[in-house]
């Protein structure tokens, strides 16, 4: 197998920071440089850190499907690798590009590009204009694919059809999210990764296991075996922030279990 990345594993034990066990227990969110928690629904910067570390090497590409204010790009500007975004909301695809524009904290000398379509990756017009901004960069694959989609309706980011957090079911939901991986996973090279973060979600009472589902909704498109399920702590959720004794009043109440971790599915391309 094709080597993917950088890390020199004769001198293994200086990288202390990289996780290798599938329990993700991280402190407080990296607010450093352009890097904020202030978007309802980014996720950690540490999440593609890691990714992109462990999976690519410097001056690969990396695509995230669902790019909300620009957490990848901002990673893949710091660590050397090339960055393509795909953000269907024009005003969030404004604040990302805002955000990476300004990133200086870790400049890279080498020639990179960071690229932001404002699409929908659902449809195979958005799969083209990805294959024409590679082709345009003399590339012709991705090395990583990141997806961070809403959790079904969990929080609304718009009134749009299209967006996937308006999906009338979880079927529909599925359904869309599966298109997204089928429209890109030509795209991914072979031996190469995919990783979702996702969580679940309540919905009448009941635990939907959304993460589950999701990573079924995957394995049904073909073409890729999995390779890890991650459970990573939830830090400072911002729907719970300062509510800590409400929720466990609740919890108590109802019979339940309150929310503190999400998913990281990791799947590599056969």
């Amino acid at each position: 197998m094709p080597k993917i990345n950088d890390l020199n594993l004769k001198n293994w034990k200086e990288y202390q920071d990289l996780l290798t066990d599938s329990l993700w227990i991280i402190g407080e969110r990296d607010k450093s440089g352009s890097h904020k928690g202030d978007y309802h629904g980014n996720f950690i910067p540490q999440i593609p850190n890691q990714l992109m570390r462990r999976f690519t090497k410097k001056g690969d590409v990396v695509l995230d499907t669902f790019l909300g204010s620009g957490t990848t790009l901002i990673e893949c500007k710091r660590l050397g690798r090339n960055g393509v975004g795909i953000e269907l909301l024009p005003k969030i695809a404004e604040m990302a590009e805002q955000r990476i524009r300004q990133e200086t904290l870790f400049d890279s000398k080498d020639k990179l590009f960071s690229t932001i379509l404002v699409a929908d990756s659902t449809k195979e017009a958005t799969r083209k204009k990805v294959e024409e901004v590679l082709k345009n960069h003399k590339k012709q694959n991705v090395q990583l694919i990141i997806m961070h989609p809403p959790y079904h309706d969990i929080i609304k980011f718009s009134d749009r059809a299209d967006d996937l957090s308006n999906a009338k079911s979880v079927q529909e939901f599925l359904k869309l999210f599966g298109d997204v991986v089928s429209n890109f996973l030509n795209l991914l090279e072979r031996k190469h990764y995919l990783a979702v973060v996702i969580g679940d979600k309540y919905t009448n009472s009941e635990w939907v296991p959304l993460g589950f589902m999701t990573m079924q909704e995957v394995l049904n498109r073909g073409g890729l075996i999995l390779k890890s399920i991650l459970v990573k702590n939830m830090v400072n959720n911002r729907a719970k922030r300062n509510q800590e004794h409400l929720w466990r009043y609740r919890a108590l109440v109802g019979g339940f279990y309150i929310f503190r971790h999400e998913y990281i599915l990791l799947f590599q391309k056969k």
